[in-house]
């Protein structure tokens, strides 16, 4: 591969040095530090000149300072007259806000989770204290007012919005000067959208249809789970190219009689077989432990977890390791190391083989689209 050019972050240097050396490629030489004062300060010691620039960092750990790092090497590059620069970004920062966090009658979306907002300060206007925490969930205030009542009161009037970021941080990379994106399952895949250069969205179902082939015995007999409906079209893509039964948790929202009354109940039988819940994203693990005790209590004898993104925040280990799931499988698109050191249950699948194909296919100009069907090469 000739006139290209691969940079890792300090997010994740570990999958940067996997992906360039499938590619048989050096990593460049970059210094990447802070001053004392915490700014990021970068020196791109390679040239760059009329060549092909990939630099891969992914949105984890300290987010806002790999963000920031990424956008000043992504300058650089530019400012140093880089023909094209790619940003592969396997876990894409801030994907999980969109522009409308709100439904047309006022309710916050379902795909917000509630602890989102815990430890968070309010500043309104009102008599209540700067410093006083409201959940905008339904749960009393100090003063006895709920959020529903609040949602209510305003509903002719301003709503309270929560300010979105996904057109923001597409035109922070945009603006650095990045020519094109590369990144793996979206949360949002309406994120792709924000930005006015090209978004290849590689697939991690490819990943998780040769990990469940070569590691689950009689897999066929095995059941596929979603554990809410917003991944429903995720998992019965990899039921239907494995022939395996699907099952669906479902979320039901009894506004009426309780109005943040939330019943999960189970759609398919699972019985006295292996399930394998599948999910994009398992940051505090409130969903793919609550839907393993829904499991566990209709009978499945086995219980398997494969998630994309494990980032695991604040006692997200301990809930999986005090909850009714038997494994649970992770990409390497953030550092895993501690994590695996902290839970016998995780296991870790390598996404290094995808993201250099990609990579591969891209500088050579052939097409992406093929490289999920072609599986031998992953």
């Amino acid at each position: 591969m000739r006139n290209i050019v691969i940079f890792g972050g300090s997010s994740h240097t570990e999958l940067a040095e996997q992906i360039a050396s499938r590619l048989n490629v050096q990593l460049g030489r970059v210094k990447l530090s802070k001053f004392s004062n915490k700014e990021t300060n970068v020196e791109i010691h390679e040239s760059v000149r009329e060549k092909d620039v990939y630099i891969i960092q992914s949105g984890c750990g300290h987010v806002n300072d790999n963000l920031m790092e990424l956008l000043i090497m992504i300058s650089a590059c530019k400012i140093a007259s880089a023909a094209k620069v790619t940003a592969v970004i396997p876990c894409f920062p801030y994907a999980r806000q969109p522009d409308a966090p709100y439904k047309k009658n006022g309710e916050l979306l379902p795909r917000i989770p509630k602890d989102a907002f815990i430890g968070y300060t309010y500043n309104t206007p009102d008599s209540t204290p700067a410093n006083e925490v409201k959940n905008p969930f339904g749960e009393q205030s100090a003063n006895g007012t709920s959020s529903s009542e609040i949602s209510t009161r305003s509903a002719g009037g301003y709503k309270h919005w929560i300010a979105r970021s996904g057109t923001l941080i597409a035109n922070l990379i945009t603006c650095a000067g990045a020519d094109h994106i590369i990144t793996m399952d979206l949360h949002d895949p309406q994120f792709q959208g924000f930005f006015d250069i090209p978004v290849d969205n590689l697939y991690g179902q490819p990943l998780m249809i040769k990990y469940i082939k070569e590691n689950i015995p009689n897999y066929q007999n095995a059941v596929i789970v979603s554990p809410d409906a917003g991944g429903a079209k995720r998992a019965t893509a990899i039921a239907d190219k494995l022939h395996m039964d699907f099952a669906l948790i479902h979320k039901e929202r009894r506004s009426q009689i309780k109005p943040h009354k939330t019943d999960m109940m189970l759609v398919g039988e699972v019985r006295d077989k292996v399930c394998i819940l599948i999910d994009d994203i398992a940051d505090t693990s409130n969903t793919i432990t609550k839907a393993a005790k829904i499991l566990s209590e209709s009978g499945a004898k086995k219980i398997c977890a494969i998630i994309t993104h494990g980032i695991m925040s604040g006692d997200a280990i301990q809930r999986i390791v005090t909850s009714e799931i038997d494994q649970v499988i992770v990409s390497d698109s953030v550092p895993q190391v501690d994590h695996l050191a902290q839970c016998s249950k995780m296991g870790v699948f390598s996404i290094a083989p995808m993201f250099a194909e990609a990579i591969r296919r891209i500088h050579n100009g052939e097409s992406v689209s093929a490289l999920f069907s072609l599986m031998d090469l992953i």
